[in-house]
């Protein structure tokens, strides 16, 4: 089961039902915008005992199209590397510290 950030404002404002709704959705939305724009600059994002996101660029190359065998021009982009957290991989397989 995937966690969406609906689902993820509901388990926040159960956790803490100090806050309001409203603020709680702010706040979610203000971190994943710093993410973004972040990774967009190129530069890497770490979040302590979860991981690291950090952007690889991926060369053009000349690719295939499957369907057809025709051969196709992929250009260069970013793509987002994401290296979990020791915690984070500990917890994940049961592993005692």
């Amino acid at each position: 089961m995937a966690i969406v950030k609906s689902k993820l404002l509901k388990q926040l404002s159960k956790n803490y039902p100090n806050f309001l709704k409203k603020d709680l959705e702010k706040f979610i939305n203000i971190i994943l915008e710093e993410i973004k724009k972040t990774l967009k600059r190129g530069e890497r994002v770490e979040l302590r005992g979860f991981g690291i996101f950090s952007t690889n660029i991926q060369k053009a190359r000349i690719s295939r199209n499957p369907k057809t065998g025709e051969k196709v021009h992929t250009p260069q982009k970013k793509t987002i590397h994401f290296k979990m957290a020791k915690d984070l991989f500990k917890k994940l397989n049961d592993e005692k510290e």
